[in-house]
């Protein structure tokens, strides 16, 4: 198997499928996908939470847990801004990932609160995220930190500029990757790739270009998000009106 790592620098972009449960990641083991990745917001949607670390993360291991035990491809994990007060117990819900065989995290430069997203300050997170990986010590190697900074998805008017200056202070930290959710436009891709040594990771939007256009720009791996849980209860609603519009379990069986 390639390690998650090296995945990252092949000629055609990594293309993750974002899973909730076991299900969901069979389907895309079962489609030949070489890596998977949690979407943390799908599942809290799926326990009954709102997005935003709202639910506990001894609720999250535990499907994350579940799923790596059930698949046999490489399992990185949307960790948010780490489920933690604290930068210990943060790299302690890291490395008890790593205990289980996760191969990758999420950290996020921005967080919830009272429902509001909000971006945290550019040095605070360095400093932040310089003590985090300095605490993993001699498991750092062990594991693919994809660093996600959120302006584009914030809708700042600075946007490209703002991300562009976290991107330099994510690489003197010299982290594996960066992500940048809500970044559509081709321009703005091309900027923000050409300007790290970093593979960047883009998300699935209605304005993101097809993934031929994406390689072309440089990007290296793709996501959804949690989109296609949102897409699959949008057509288990359909079918379950369809029955009961129709009175007749038909539709199950065609």
């Amino acid at each position: 198997m390639i390690p998650f790592k090296n995945l990252h620098h092949s000629e055609d972009p990594l293309l993750l499928g974002n899973v909730w449960n076991v299900q969901s990641a069979k389907a895309y083991e079962k489609l030949g996908y070489k890596a998977l990745a949690t979407s943390s917001s799908a599942v809290a949607l799926s326990l009954g939470y709102d997005d935003g670390e709202q639910m506990a993360f001894e609720e999250y291991f535990y499907i994350i847990k579940r799923i790596k035990m059930s698949v046999s491809i490489p399992l990185s994990v949307d960790l948010e801004s780490g489920y933690g007060d604290t930068n210990e117990r943060i790299v302690s819900n890291i490395i008890g990932l790593m205990d289980i065989g996760v191969v990758g995290v999420n950290l996020e430069d921005s967080y919830v609160k009272e429902g509001v997203r909000m971006l945290l300050d550019q040095e605070i997170f360095f400093e932040r995220l310089k003590d985090i990986l300095s605490k993993l010590k001699e498991r750092r190697s062990e594991i693919f930190m994809n660093i996600r900074t959120d302006p584009f998805l914030l809708r700042m008017e600075n946007a490209l500029e703002e991300t562009l200056q976290r991107i330099r202070l994510f690489e003197e930290l010299q982290v594996d990757g960066i992500f940048i959710p809500g970044i559509t436009a081709e321009d703005d891709i091309k900027t923000a790739v050409s300007a790290t040594s970093l593979p960047v990771n883009v998300m699935g939007l209605p304005d993101l270009p097809d993934f031929k256009t994406l390689q072309r720009l440089g990007v290296k791996r793709i996501t959804s998000g949690g989109f296609l849980n949102r897409h699959i209860y949008r057509e288990l609603e359909d079918t379950i009106k369809n029955i009961t519009d129709n009175h007749s379990f038909a539709v199950l069986f065609t």
